[in-house]
Order: structure tokens, then sequence, then C-alpha cells
């Protein structure tokens, strides 16, 4: 479950802040402390992407798609109705581009 942050994100402690190239299109930023996953991000539109719970529980997150659909294990379902992508989908969508 992440939240899409967009491009203007700032870290504090960046200097903690490890980079994994995961793909030709993603990477993965980690702590270098203790290895906790705090990002990815699609380097075509440099979108990022946060685990909802780095952030105060206060917060009124709509859980509202789902992206790489047809990727995703069979075990893996929402109740909810949601705007689902594929990742054919993901990669022709106006953000990726």
């Amino acid at each position: 479950m992440v939240i899409d942050c967009g491009s203007e994100v700032d870290f504090t402690g960046e200097e903690k802040i490890g980079i994994y190239q995961s793909s030709e299109w993603a990477e993965r930023g980690f702590c270098q402390q203790c290895g906790t996953h705090l990002f990815y991000r699609l380097k075509p539109k440099n979108q990022y992407y946060i685990p909802a719970g780095i952030f105060d529980r206060d917060r009124d997150f709509v859980f509202d798609h789902q992206i790489f659909i047809d990727r995703k294990p069979e075990y893996y379902s929402f109740a909810n109705k949601t705007n689902n992508l594929t990742e054919k989908e993901v990669f022709e969508h106006p953000t990726f581009n």
C-alpha cells in the first residue's frame, strides 16, 4: 500500500537513504541503517510512491486504484472496488510517459 506523492518530494536525513536500481524504469529507496523500504520512484516522470505506513495515521487516504494488477498473486484481493491498471496500461498512462 503506497501513496502517490508526485514528483515534488523532500526527505529529511537524505544522507541515510540508499538507492537500489530495481529496473530500467524504477528505483527503490531504503534506510541504510535499518533497511526499511522508503519509496519507489518511476524514473520517466520522477514519480514517488511512499508506503502508507510512513505517514501519520490521522490522514484520510483513499484506496482507489491498483497498478500492475496483472502481476498480483492470486491470493491478493481487496473487497472494495478500485480502478485497476495492468502493466501495459501503467506504461501507457500519461503520468508515466
